[in-house]
């Protein structure tokens, strides 16, 4: 159905891909809008040195020569895209949260600020430390082993486990050659704020270090509007066996109980209360110890999740870009519940554990192939021939991310019995990286 006046709503998308236009029309109420990239993808995820000014009068322009009215802009992807849109919603008199409240989620260190004056108790221990710095190891003041990551950066890039001095030079090493790739960047949104005094000498190009927290992974996904708190799903996020990123993610949630879940959402509203988060999408992702019953916070996400959206068409019945463009519209959020076609969907990713240079993907054939031995199942390549693995960006520290894959099935047992057979069908070929000659 369209608008009273008759038109359709143009809903403006940072970086949208072939995969999520094909999603946004698979939502129950698509017909009502039309949809358009905003920037694009190369520009808004795959590039790794950020002008975040630039981008942003990019998008202006784009916007400024757009001849009808403009009356959403979503957000799928992490910065620069998820600071972008608010101030473009701002700018537009669309329904946004507000730039600080954004910068009290993804400011690593200042969200740990945040979150222990409302939610100490899922707080792990945290300091921050300038890895420019000659006492930077000084700064820490954790016992050995801690996690290290900047306080802003994409997935686990940049991310490293530290158990000795050794270990934590040599991160030092990476972390100086690549933060300002997005630190500078992102010192340009924090110019835009007035900073509490507590973070005005933690900068983009900060790091935090954190307790190591161990445990079983889950993320509530939902929205606030207009004041009204909602969770639309959790989703259990699996680790690989070495703890350093996500292997896989299952929607809905079962291995953590329904008073742990509740304990998530009711910290995550708490927090999100106390930052003044309104009118935008989030998803909170959390640690739980079964032995101790320790529930601890990761982090704050300020957009839906794109790795939930095939998840929750599989599932629910529509994508969750919906509830995205509801809030943008200022239209009350709702997302229906078990009425898509599988008990079970999942996100699982294709992994090579040592640097090299593809020689071949799966084609057209492979994944035609693939998807008559698995209906509805979806394929995102994140590699092609010719690249070099250690060169590819926002990849973690610890191995190389090749494909995600989306599968439904009738339960998880089955959707892990999927996955290994898309594995089978999904052929890829690597040479060895070529001996660089010498200086």
């Amino acid at each position: 159905m369209n608008e009273p006046d008759g038109r359709k709503r143009n809903v403006f998308v940072l970086g949208m891909t072939d995969l999520q236009r094909e999603e946004l029309e698979n939502m129950r109420r698509a017909a009502r809008y039309t949809f358009h990239s905003l920037l694009d993808y190369e520009t808004l995820v795959r590039d790794t040195d950020y002008d975040f000014d630039a981008l942003l009068d990019q998008a202006r322009a784009q916007l400024s020569d757009f001849s009808e009215p403009i009356d959403a802009i979503v957000c799928h992807w992490d910065f620069p895209s998820s600071l972008v849109a608010p101030i473009l919603c701002h700018e537009y008199g669309i329904p946004a949260p507000s730039v600080a409240s954004m910068l009290k989620c993804e400011h690593k260190y200042w969200s740990r600020l945040e979150q222990q004056q409302s939610v100490p108790e899922v707080v792990p221990g945290f300091a921050a430390f300038d890895p420019f710095a000659d006492d930077a190891l000084d700064q820490v003041g954790l016992p050995y082993p801690f996690w290290v990551k900047p306080v802003k950066a994409h997935s686990s890039n940049l991310g490293f486990e530290i158990h000795d001095e050794q270990e934590f030079e040599s991160a030092l090493d990476e972390i100086r050659a690549e933060i300002t790739n997005v630190g500078n960047a992102f010192n340009q949104v924090l110019d835009r704020v007035d900073l509490p005094e507590g973070i005005r000498g933690s900068d983009g190009n900060t790091c935090l270090a954190e307790e190591i927290i161990t445990g079983i992974q889950a993320a509530p996904e939902g929205v606030v509007a207009q004041g009204r708190f909602s969770v639309h799903g959790i989703v259990d996020m699996h680790r690989d066996p070495s703890g350093h990123s996500i292997d896989h993610i299952d929607y809905p949630a079962v291995t953590i109980p329904a008073e742990v879940q509740q304990r998530m959402v009711d910290t995550a509203e708490r927090f999100m209360r106390h930052i003044g988060y309104d009118d935008g999408a989030f998803n909170v992702e959390y640690m739980w110890d079964q032995e101790t019953d320790l529930l601890r916070l990761i982090e704050v996400n300020t957009r839906i999740s794109q790795s939930h959206t095939e998840l929750f068409l599989k599932v629910d019945g529509t994508s969750n870009h919906e509830v995205a463009i509801d809030v943008a519209l200022g239209e009350p959020p709702e997302m229906p519940r078990r009425q898509g076609p599988f008990a079970a969907a999942g996100q699982w990713h294709v992994f090579h554990d040592t640097d090299a240079v593809v020689r071949r993907v799966p084609g057209d054939e492979d994944l035609a192939a693939l998807e008559r031995a698995l209906p509805d199942t979806k394929v995102a390549l994140q590699v092609k021939p010719g690249d070099r693995l250690s060169d590819l960006p926002h990849q973690d520290s610890y191995r190389y991310r090749l494909a995600s894959v989306y599968l439904g099935a009738e339960d998880h047992d089955q959707l892990a019995d999927r996955f290994r057979q898309a594995v089978d069908l999904l052929p890829f070929e690597f040479d060895p990286v070529p001996e660089e000659a010498p200086a």
